[in-house]
């Protein structure tokens, strides 16, 4: 044992961010640290569009209405997540486990990383088009590839290393940029006060425009999982907990987010004329006729900052998903590699044409995630265990959790239903979400008050985490690897006479579970 950390587990904690094991509370960040890297998520084009769009669709006040109304669900939803994540200083991946077992929480961090790679996609195609239209030169491909040259080794540091410290620099001139937009804006089209009125001839939407506003942005709760992934990094102090809470994750980043951009994104949208149809390109193109370079560094700035967040989370994902289904232990480095090779791949596709219509049914499994792992948590606080001591490890947890992955599945069936039996304008893509989430949430409220959390859990004897006076503090050697990690992480082989094995190498033995499952057995009589 030890209560210092590992000097080897550090250096490689530079890079790979205890991406398959527990984040120790040394490693944690403070809260300006943490909201410098997360808040590269607020600076998406993608914001400004969707506000634009969404008051086409319903008119500006509607649209005002539904951005508060999601403001306050992303807002309290990720609150509670970002303080959890924190607690339990796990991934989405490792957390999962305990809610649809070892093998079905493998969907989780498999759902991040796809969705994650096509906001890669997306992101990254409109920095290439900005740069296309103003420099021209060489072929719209070759900007592609510019990109993701550019794109992938900013990920290399990781988050306290490095993303912190590069996007805490470029978030200022964000800000300016977006001053600089509409103070251009109204020079050149005049500031009157149509843009706060505007209402479409015909709303061509079902159910009051508001709602229909607020679930269009149910559409990217895939940043509940992205929450998890970077609130872990947090510490867990009374004053930590809540500035990241309300500011970093909370109703002060999606008030930034949601609102300030969405407003910005209408007024710009309904005062500088685009050609043809307003989509995230047309927008961007727009601005680059209006402002030139001007604009090309805002997207730039804006689409670098917030693609630094995808290529993070992807990496991270894809590396947890290799790592637990093929047993690859690649660095993340390499990962981020292979992920920009496959995002690549994509721009050459049509991308702008399918990626969208796959996102809304993506974020199905999104919303029903979210729906089970608040449920999860409630009942985890008021009848489990605390946050600090949730069962997740490889040998601890059964290799499925039927009535969490059931729970999962029955909200997303309904969901995709609804989608697919009706066009955008019908009551069924209106509520397809909202339901589907209702669904999740209740199917999972029943599992746990018929079987409770202990239905997922493999009882075992000789618990690491019961033999030391702190599972947070103390560090055990691995007798696989040789470094130290937390007891919290740590577990016993029954293949090699019950010697401490942690999360990473547990998880990479197959010879390992069954192991694990054959002593629970013997000890349980089942």
């Amino acid at each position: 044992m030890s209560y210092t950390d590992d000097p080897e587990v550090v250096r490689e904690a530079a890079t790979e961010d205890y991406t398959q094991h527990v984040v120790p509370r040394s490693w944690r960040m403070s809260p300006l640290r943490l909201a410098s890297a997360w808040w590269a998520l607020a600076s998406a084009m993608f914001w400004l569009i969707l506000g634009a769009l969404v008051a086409l669709a319903v008119g500006t006040v509607d649209a005002i209405i539904g951005m508060v109304l999601a403001v306050a669900a992303y807002g309290a939803i990720n609150y509670v997540l970002s303080v959890h994540a924190a607690r339990t200083g796990t991934t989405v991946n490792l957390f999962s486990r305990g809610l649809f077992g070892y093998a079905g929480g493998v969907l989780a961090p498999l759902t991040v990383a796809v969705i994650s790679v096509y906001f890669c996609t997306f992101e990254g195609s409109v920095i290439a088009v900005a740069f296309h239209e103003y420099f021209g030169g060489v072929d719209l491909k070759i900007w592609y590839l510019i990109v993701v040259a550019y794109s992938v080794p900013l990920v290399f540091g990781g988050i306290r290393v490095f993303l912190d410290k590069f996007n805490g620099l470029l978030f200022p001139f964000y800000v300016i940029g977006l001053i600089v937009a509409v103070v251009w804006t109204i020079q050149a089209h005049g500031a009157g006060g149509d843009w706060l009125t505007y209402r479409p001839e015909q709303v061509q939407v079902s159910g009051p425009g508001w709602w229909w506003a607020f679930t269009v942005y149910m559409g990217d709760w895939v940043l509940m999982m992205f929450t998890w992934d970077y609130a872990r990094f947090g510490r867990t102090s009374r004053r930590d907990t809540r500035l990241n809470g309300w500011l970093t994750f909370g109703p002060g980043f999606y008030l930034f987010t949601i609102l300030v951009n969405g407003l910005i994104g209408i007024f710009i949208a309904l005062t500088i004329p685009t050609e043809g149809q307003l989509t995230e390109v047309s927008g961007v193109l727009g601005m680059v006729k209006l402002m030139g370079l001007a604009a090309v560094a805002l997207v730039w700035i804006s689409q670098t900052r917030i693609n630094t967040a995808n290529f993070y989370v992807a990496t991270t994902s894809l590396q947890n998903v290799a790592a637990r289904v093929l047993k690859l232990k690649l660095p993340r480095v390499t990962w981020a590699v292979i992920v920009g090779v496959i995002v690549y791949l994509m721009m050459l596709s049509d991308v702008f044409s399918y990626l969208l219509a796959a996102l809304r049914y993506q974020s199905v499994l999104t919303v029903t995630w979210t729906a089970c792992m608040l449920v999860w948590i409630a009942w985890g606080r008021f009848r489990g265990p605390s946050a600090e001591h949730t069962e997740w490890r490889p040998g601890r947890v059964r290799l499925f959790n039927w009535g969490g992955l059931g729970a999962w599945a029955a909200g997303t069936a309904v969901g995709m239903v609804m989608l697919s039996v009706g066009d955008d304008s019908s009551w069924t893509a209106t509520w397809a979400l909202p339901l589907s989430f209702v669904v999740s949430a209740l199917a999972e409220l029943l599992v746990l008050a018929t079987s409770g959390p202990e239905r997922t859990l493999m009882r075992r004897p000789r618990d690491p985490r019961e033999e030391v006076d702190d599972p947070w503090e103390a560090r055990v050697r691995c007798h696989r690897c040789g470094k130290f990690y937390l007891a919290v992480e740590m577990d016993r082989d029954p293949g090699h006479g019950h010697r401490a094995i942690c999360a990473s190498d547990a998880q990479a033995s197959s010879a390992f579970y069954r192991q694990a499952r054959s002593e629970a057995r013997g000890d349980t009589g089942r």
